[in-house]
């Protein structure tokens, strides 16, 4: 690993407690976990080292990081395989590997949002404290740009982007300075971008909630790579990849995205049984059990040394019976529509 990869490969928010979560269901020989945010490859690091009967399955959308989390794993031999995908195709990535799509794998993991890679990799875009191309996509070879975005939505639609997924309370008034200002000069970089922000913002807003651009930066993100979607396409097929006693373990780092797996964690673990009846009749019980209380938090310790683990929430479920054993909570086939040709290769 290169002195630049060395400095990337940080400690994963929660690390020893997801580590702990996934241990009971990796435990025999051969079992898979799916890491579906694989990243700098931080995750998957940890349980090929303490978990030795366990094979990682990594995907991620972006390339750079998939082959620099292919060299830090590299000393684990055919025990990781990197495939290049976006999450919610985890059915198809299972079935490349031939492995059937419903109980193909023992455990499944999300480690949501943007990972460091990105974030420090200035022609990303990602970051909003120098000025950058205003590029956000996870995966640089696909897709409409941040700065397209910005030069084309109309402000209706990026009232709703900035409200919808960076809860910004100045978002129509951020939307209408965003098209004057295009109108003279498109957006190109970050800097002309936090320039406006600073200037729309009032200063009293300004002075709490941290840096003003923060909002507009996550949000632009989020409907760049389409995040909240694939997730709602991703979490009923992770429920359906893993089998009896798999588990999945996400972390998220946004209301929007917990709410999202909170209901499918509940759904899927709730009796339909009325609850005065004194007895659940046979196969009428939940498919999930509820492994974590409510969603975890980061203690003040670690907090303290990673700001990002201040805004996580961990999450954990259990397959107890078979996917689609009760109908009334059988979990929705994913529906991903994969047109593009995914590689191997081998991201946090």
């Amino acid at each position: 690993m290169s002195a630049d990869e060395q400095s990337h490969a940080h400690v994963p928010v929660l690390l020893d407690r997801v580590v702990a979560l996934l241990e009971p269901s990796l435990a025999d020989e051969g079992a898979v976990l799916v890491d579906c945010t694989l990243g700098m490859g931080g995750h998957s690091e940890a349980v090929l080292k303490r978990i030795p009967t366990a094979h990682v399955v990594g995907i991620d959308r972006d390339p750079e990081a998939l082959a620099r989390a292919g060299r830090r794993l590299a000393p684990f031999g055919d025990r990781f395989t990197a495939v290049h995908a976006v999450y919610d195709e985890i059915s198809d990535v299972l079935a490349e590997l031939g492995r059937p799509s419903v109980g193909g794998a023992d455990a499944v993991l999300f480690d949501l949002g943007v990972s460091s890679l990105q974030l420090d990799e200035r022609d990303r875009g990602f970051a909003y404290r120098e000025d950058a191309p205003l590029d956000m996509r996870m995966d640089p070879t696909r897709g409409p740009t941040a700065a397209d975005l910005l030069n084309t939505y109309e402000a209706a639609d990026l009232t709703r982007v900035l409200r919808d997924f960076g809860e910004e309370k100045f978002a129509r008034r951020i939307a209408d300075a965003i098209v004057e200002r295009r109108a003279r000069t498109p957006f190109t970089t970050s800097g002309p971008l936090v320039e406006l922000l600073y200037d729309v913002i009032p200063a009293p807003a300004r002075r709490t909630g941290g840096h003003p651009a923060k909002r507009t930066f996550q949000a632009l993100r989020m409907e760049v790579n389409d995040e909240l979607a694939v997730l709602r396409r991703a979490l009923p097929a992770s429920l359906e990849a893993i089998g009896v006693g798999g588990r999945v373990v996400v972390e998220s780092y946004h209301s929007l995205e917990d709410r999202l797996v909170k209901r499918a964690f509940t759904a899927g673990s709730r009796s339909e049984v009325p609850a005065d009846l004194p007895f659940v009749p046979e196969g009428s019980e939940p498919e999930l059990r509820l492994v974590t209380r409510g969603a975890e938090k980061a203690d003040a310790d670690e907090t303290t040394h990673n700001p990002r683990a201040a805004s996580v929430r961990l999450r954990a479920v259990e397959r107890v019976r078979p996917a689609g054993s009760n109908p009334s909570t059988a979990s929705t086939p994913s529906s991903t529509d994969r047109t593009r040709k995914q590689d191997g290769g081998a991201r946090r």
